[in-house]
């Protein structure tokens, strides 16, 4: 995806400001204005950031008729089963106005494994869980829980995915994004 559309899609589907690439703010749900994640740029995962510990990019359109865009980064220790860092959804419907939520990581990882087989390849997995810390989505509280499951396959193949799981009041949020659309990398590098 070149970098103008992808700065676009996000102009489009998510509130952005343009920050240096290593920062990553949340700001409250307020009325006017709702969650957002600092934008980045340039061509990594996240685009500017090089090579994350972990960190993906992903649009994905729903059989709803709804589309997606998600995105998200920070740190790990598979040696502590330890992971840091948020991740921004926000997911858009015909007729209704998008809706946005951001989540903290972590703290501890449920899973990992680097000879993970899904979608058919080999590749990299982690569980991990989630809280949301800002959403402008009505149902979906701020403090809420959920999980995901982030995989990156490797060895050349492209099928990446990140599925999302939430506990009650954020079940709208549950979206899975799998496909050339989304380009993941979990460690082990």
């Amino acid at each position: 995806m070149s970098r103008l559309r992808f700065r676009l899609i996000c102009l489009i589907a998510t509130p952005c400001i343009a920050l240096p690439a290593a920062s990553f703010a949340v700001a409250s749900a307020t009325a006017s204005a709702g969650p957002h994640c600092t934008w980045y740029s340039g061509s990594g995962i996240p685009p500017g950031s090089g090579i994350p510990p972990w960190g993906f990019h992903a649009t994905q359109p729903f059989p709803n008729g709804s589309s997606g865009f998600s995105y998200g980064w920070g740190n790990i220790n598979l040696d502590t089963n330890w992971i840091s860092g948020n991740i921004c959804q926000t997911v858009s419907a015909h007729g209704r106005r998008a809706r946005g939520i951001v989540l903290s990581v972590g703290p501890q990882i449920s899973y990992h494994s680097h000879v993970a087989v899904m979608w058919g390849y080999p590749g990299n997995l982690i569980k991990t869980s989630l809280r949301v810390i800002a959403s402008t989505d009505p149902r979906c509280k701020v403090g809420t829980g959920g999980r995901v499951i982030m995989y990156a396959s490797y060895n050349g193949v492209r099928s990446d995915s990140m599925q999302f799981f939430f506990d009650p009041g954020c079940l709208d949020q549950d979206h899975l994004y799998h496909g050339p659309q989304v380009a993941a990398q979990v460690p082990p590098l």
